[in-house]
């Protein structure tokens, strides 16, 4: 045990860095249990992964600074959670990392007595993250364990009580989640993003004890080098055309101006004025993050240093490749009216949202939530005043909202699908004729008259809702509502059916066919279908989903 480290009561950047390395190692070696503590028994979990990819995100950014602030590299590894940030743990854990940022500051140290009051503005962040906060949830072990441990704080603390009370504090919050959230109770599990939040502090202790973790390297993607850019596209003769890429992180300076009072949108509308677009502009603390299209990166540079100097700064000629081609964005010069976003997976279902007019497609959806600097690259590509957003999974509204509130070259308009039978039925809706309010309400008013089922193997035994279920069982549920175990997946879709249709009210069934379905089982579903329910129209679609065999959309 490294006894140097237990008895710190003055944490600093370096230090700082070697915990956040071993949470991140530490939830990374136990994703997969995460994943595992799924209310539904089936094998989408993804919990973990989200949380995982969300905490290397930030640590990813570690290596870009060789600061031995606490300050900056708490900022530093937040604006990297904040872009990673995935699925709703995700989001959450993003947002309580940024208010930890926030409420250390500039301080390039912090006594154990400051960094519990930087622990609380942490929670409250995160709970202002959420519209309705749930208690049982990551929200409550965040909060529980910062009272718990910060209860126990003085003059005398060190780091390793500190962070012992935490972990003590977030074990005892953990295992009553389930009396706070009926629905943990029911399926026997405990909340899922509090088990991720604990892995990571458990990862904090184990690096203060000296312990081995395993600690993998969490390394960014290698920048681009010279080697890889192809300068033929750019020759003396080249007329400058679509203008460059510039993004920097700037170090607001309390010479140059009110850092509490700076508003920065005074930045943006500058942009604006100057022709930008792609303009993302966001800030934490006293940086501020900068990613904006121009033909004119000096004026750009020149503005910003008004108010402080760059911390990082990146300047890309948009007309030279790298590895992927110029974007369909780049190349328009006038923007429509609406356009659209719409998260799916399978390739048929991403074919079914592109044909009925999807402009661009984001991969995801259960088990591969997409990240929210994966959403501000999908708007990019979208030549559109106003763009419709369809997240088609409760789990990555929060991560959409996210990006739109960070988007600022068009206006953003999350519609909060929570499958893709609601998405598939709301984008029908889209019509520039009408206005955006109006067409809000259309889609809103058209998704509550959506009914989607799903069909899933079971990895485990489980009684949901009354639903006996044996593992390896197929289980049929429409949104958090189980609904029929059966043995066979064509049972359970005919079943499920059954149920669905049982009030007489819908008429109209579209079937997304999963990749691993046979021949035998369409044809057995469909003479199903034909015999019970003649009055039904129906329509079939090969989405080649994971995880579904059987998505049933009924209206």
């Amino acid at each position: 045990m490294d006894q140097n480290l237990r008895d710190v009561r003055v944490i600093g950047g370096r230090l700082f860095k070697k915990l956040a390395l071993g949470g991140a190692a530490m939830l990374r070696a136990n994703a997969d249990e995460v994943n595992k503590l799924n209310v539904f028994p089936v094998p989408d979990g993804d919990t973990g992964d989200n949380m995982r990819m969300t905490i290397e995100g930030g640590v990813s950014r570690l290596s870009k600074t060789d600061s031995d602030s606490l300050g900056e590299v708490l900022k530093t590894m937040s604006q990297g959670m904040l872009l990673g940030a995935r699925g709703n743990s995700g989001v959450i854990l993003s947002q309580f990392f940024a208010g930890i940022a926030e409420g250390v500051g500039e301080n390039e140290n912090s006594d154990i007595v400051s960094l519990g009051e930087a622990l609380k503005t942490g929670v409250k962040t995160a709970y202002s993250a959420v519209m309705t906060p749930t208690e049982g949830t990551i929200l409550t072990v965040a909060r529980e364990s910062v009272e718990y441990a910060g209860g126990r704080i003085n003059g005398e603390t060190t780091l390793g009580k500190l962070l012992d009370d935490l972990v003590a504090g977030m074990r005892e919050s953990l295992a009553h989640t389930p009396d706070l959230l009926p629905v943990l109770k029911e399926a026997g599990v405990i909340d899922s993003g509090g088990a991720g939040l604990l892995y990571i502090f458990e990862g904090f202790v184990k690096v203060i004890n000296g312990e081995e973790i395993g600690v993998e390297a969490i390394e960014e993607a290698r920048p681009a080098s010279n080697a890889d850019v192809d300068i033929s596209s750019f020759g003396p003769d080249s007329e400058m055309t679509y203008g460059y890429c510039t993004e920097l992180l700037l170090q607001l300076q309390n010479a140059k101006c009110d850092i509490n009072s700076f508003d920065y949108k005074v930045i943006s509308d500058y942009l604006t004025s100057i022709g930008g677009n792609s303009i993302v502009i966001f800030r934490t603390g006293s940086i501020i993050k900068l990613h904006v299209h121009t033909l004119t990166p000096e004026k750009v540079l020149a503005f910003c240093r008004q108010f402080g100097e760059f911390l990082t700064l990146k300047i890309e000629n948009m007309s030279v490749q790298h590895h992927e081609s110029i974007t369909e964005e780049a190349k328009k010069t006038e923007k429509k009216k609406y356009g659209s976003v719409a998260v799916c997976s399978g390739d048929g279902v991403k074919q079914a949202f592109t044909d009925i007019g999807v402009d661009v497609i984001v991969d995801g959806g259960q088990t591969s939530n997409p990240s929210t600097n994966d959403f501000i690259e999908a708007f990019e590509k979208v030549a559109a005043e106003t763009i419709f957003v369809f997240p088609n999974n409760g789990n990555i509204i929060m991560a959409a909202k996210q990006a739109a509130s960070i988007y600022g070259d068009a206006e953003i308009v999350v519609i909060e699908s929570k499958d893709i039978g609601m998405g598939y039925v709301a984008l029908s809706y889209i019509d520039p004729s009408e206005e955006t309010e109006a067409l809000v309400n259309q889609m809103n008013d058209a998704m509550k008259s959506v009914t989607t089922g799903m069909i899933s193997p079971s990895i485990r035994d489980a009684n949901i809702g009354g639903v006996e279920i044996r593992k390896g069982d197929y289980i049929g549920f429409v949104g958090k509502t189980m609904m029929v175990s059966e043995k066979s997946k064509t049972n359970a879709a005919n079943s499920l059916v059954d149920m669905i249709f049982d009030d007489g009210e819908k008429f109209m069934l579209t079937v997304f066919f999963g990749k691993d379905l046979t021949e035998d089982e369409k044809k057995s579903f469909k003479a199903f279908l034909n015999q019970n329910h003649p009055k039904i129209e129906a329509y079939f679609i090969e989405g080649k989903q994971d995880v579904y065999p059987f998505v049933l959309v009924a209206e």
